[in-house]
């Protein structure tokens, strides 16, 4: 059995992070119903990574909403918010990620909710929090990205600012709004009270810091220094990086420096004998590195180094990675089908539970795909008065 088997989340959001977490919970074994509005649905729907769209629609959307139903409803309009607001009283879990005063306007907020379910667990993200002079700033990934300071933390010294390639914050965000949701439902399980998890965006990817912010607070406060090449980790020494061989790349974690020097016959990595010289002397020794890996292959210096136990890899494409055995031993490729017949490739949940990976056939939906399959459960509930899960 799943482990969120039977619980119900309504979830009122949409874009990337907060459905990231209600994808989490639902590969969990819970029932998410997408509240979506009319017509348009969650933008995400028209939000585009690229120009590919499944069965019409956005790749992303098709991607993180996998898995639910959609409910549509128009929250603004009395009748419709009236039939979502018995769904919650229903719910054991609320989401939503408007703007700080959006959700109060919208008579939604937390402690109007529990005057009428007070055993609800209630999640919300916001970009900033709700107080503070950023509040009202949109919580947009590459936005957060910046002003965190994570960009100084990537590409060479002499690069700039350079940003993650994902949208890192939203599913950090997510990830910690369903830590936060499923550590108040096991604290529901022992004292019968609710709780509200409150997640912004900011705090998450200040957390995915931790390491790097503590040693800026320790270190006598000097600035962030990035490697002039192959950096990878604005705060190790050499040998840390990305190196160009003759045919590819090469990845370098730890290591002393004159190990490798014997190990890939460089004489002049046996120069820096001190660990102390691989931090204030990195730069040099990389370029030593860099230069000397250029003569010979990737598989040429994986073969030595990997038999005396270096930390090392190959740097793999999409297209070379999703060929290796190595990757589809993990079966990390599902196929799922929509409601119309639709069917195609995403992730599964990374969790495995008892030997068991999270898998569910179920594709997104269409807007207000379910909405009249829920409308007659609400009118028909059980003798516990509460909606069963269609999943079980």
């Amino acid at each position: 059995m799943l482990p969120l088997k039977d619980i119900l989340v309504v979830d009122l959001s949409q874009f990337l992070s907060a459905p990231s977490a209600t994808l989490r919970l639902a590969d969990l074994g819970a029932r998410v119903i997408k509240v979506e509005r009319p017509e348009t649905g969650d933008i995400c729907r028209q939000l585009y990574v690229s120009n590919v769209m499944l069965n019409g629609e956005s790749s992303v959307f098709r991607a993180i909403n996998r898995n639910k139903e959609s409910f549509q409803a128009d929250l603004k309009s009395l009748d419709d918010k009236e039939k979502v607001l018995k769904l919650i009283a229903k719910a054991d879990v609320l989401v939503h990620n408007f703007r700080p005063g959006v959700i109060e306007r919208l008579g939604l907020d937390y402690e109007t909710i529990k005057r009428t379910n007070p055993s609800i667990i209630y999640g919300d993200i916001s970009g900033y929090g709700s107080e503070g002079p950023w509040s009202a700033k949109p919580g947009q990934d590459l936005l957060l990205q910046s002003l965190s300071g994570a960009t100084w933390l990537s590409g060479n010294a002499d690069k700039g600012p350079v940003p993650m390639g994902i949208a890192i914050v939203d599913i950090l965000a997510g990830a910690h709004l369903a830590q936060g949701i499923i550590a108040s439902l096991i604290k529901r399980f022992k004292t019968k009270q609710g709780s509200k998890v409150s997640v912004s965006m900011l705090e998450s990817i200040l957390d995915f810091q931790f390491e790097t912010i503590t040693t800026f607070y320790h270190d006598g406060g000097e600035p962030t220094v990035r490697t002039a090449s192959n950096n990878a980790h604005a705060y190790l020494g050499a040998p840390y990086g990305v190196y160009e061989t003759k045919n590819g790349h090469l990845a370098l974690a730890m290591g002393a420096i004159p190990v490798l020097g014997e190990l890939l016959s460089c004489s002049s990595l046996k120069n820096y004998p001190e660990s102390d010289t691989w931090f204030t002397q990195r730069d040099e020794i990389k370029n030593i590195l860099a230069n000397h890996l250029l003569t010979a292959t990737t598989e040429h210096w994986l073969s030595i180094l990997e038999p005396a136990d270096i930390w090392c890899a190959d740097v793999l494409n999409w297209d070379t990675l999703f060929n290796h055995e190595g990757f589809k031993a993990l079966n990390m490729i599902q196929n799922v089908t929509m409601g119309d017949g639709f069917e195609y490739k995403t992730t599964r949940c990374p969790i495995k539970i008892d030997g068991e990976y999270l898998t569910s056939p179920l594709g997104s939906p269409a807007i207000g795909e379910h909405t009249q399959k829920i409308l007659n459960e609400l009118n028909t509930l059980d003798h516990e008065g509460k909606i069963e899960n269609c999943c079980s």
